[in-house]
C-alpha cells in the first residue's frame, strides 16, 4: 500500500473519531443552545470531512458527497463569538445588568372563522392525550389562543393563511423590574403592559402589513 493510500485511511479514521466525538457532545449538551462543546466538535468533524474530501481527490479524482469548506476555529470563535466572552454562557457577570421589555401588538383580519376554528380544532386535537376527548374550540379568540398555545407562544404560529395581518407596532423599554406575571390578576389587562416610573421607552416600530388587495399597484406587476 502506497503512502498516499495509507494518508487516505488514515484521514478518513479521523473522520469517523469526529463524527462519533461529534455525536457523543451533541448527546451530552441535550439541546442546549450555543454549546462550546458542540461548537468545537462541529469544526473538528468539518475539517476532518473537508480534509479527507481534498486527498480523495488528490489520489483518485472522486469526491464525497459532503460539500463543505475548511473553517479556521479560531477565525470561526471570533465572527461568532463563541469561547470566552461569547455566547456559550461563560461571559463575565455585567456589573450593569438591565432588563429589556419588548410589548407586542399586531391584529389580524379573519376571512373565514370555520376554516380558522377547523385548524385550531386539529391543533387541540394533536396535542391532547389520546385517551382524552378534546373539547371542541368555541371562538374566533379561543382559536387563535390554541394555536399560540401549540407553537409555544411565538406569533410565527399565526402565520397562516386562515389569518391576514394587518398593522402592528413593537414597544422596546429598559426596565428596572422584571415581569412578574403573578402579581397581576386575569383580568388585568393592561398591568403587565403598563409603564411604570424609572422604565424607560427606548423605540417603537409601526409594522405595515401588505396585503396585495389594499394596492391598486402591485409592485413589479402590470398596472394596467
Amino acid at each position: 500500500m502506497t503512502d498516499q493510500h495509507t494518508d487516505l485511511d488514515a484521514a478518513l479514521e479521523q473522520v469517523f473519531q469526529a463524527a462519533r466525538a461529534h455525536l457523543a457532545t451533541v448527546k451530552a449538551a441535550d439541546g442546549r443552545i450555543d454549546d462550546d462543546a458542540v461548537w468545537q466538535a462541529y469544526v473538528t468533524l468539518n475539517n476532518a470531512s473537508y480534509a479527507y474530501d481534498e486527498q480523495l481527490l488528490d489520489a483518485f479524482g472522486e469526491v464525497t458527497p459532503w460539500d463543505v469548506e475548511s473553517i479556521d476555529p479560531q477565525e470561526a470563535d471570533e465572527r461568532f463569538g463563541v469561547g470566552a466572552g461569547g455566547v456559550d454562557g461563560d461571559e463575565p457577570a455585567d456589573p450593569h445588568p438591565q432588563v429589556v421589555s419588548v410589548r407586542q401588538r399586531r391584529d389580524y383580519r379573519v376571512p373565514s372563522v370555520a376554516a380558522l376554528v377547523r385548524i385550531a380544532d386539529a391543533a387541540r386535537r394533536q396535542g391532547s392525550p389520546s385517551a382524552e376527548a378534546a373539547e371542541p374550540v368555541g371562538g374566533v379568540g379561543e382559536a387563535v389562543l390554541e394555536l399560540l398555545q401549540a407553537g409555544d407562544g411565538s406569533l410565527g404560529a399565526l402565520d397562516i393563511p386562515e389569518l391576514e395581518p394587518l398593522d402592528g407596532v413593537v414597544m422596546v423599554h429598559e426596565v428596572t423590574t422584571p415581569l412578574d406575571p403573578e402579581a397581576f390578576s386575569d383580568g388585568d389587562v393592561d398591568g403587565p403592559f403598563r409603564s411604570v416610573p424609572g422604565d424607560e421607552i427606548v423605540g417603537r416600530l409601526d409594522e405595515h402589513a401588505y396585503l396585495p388587495d389594499d394596492d391598486d399597484e402591485a409592485p413589479g406587476g402590470d398596472q394596467r
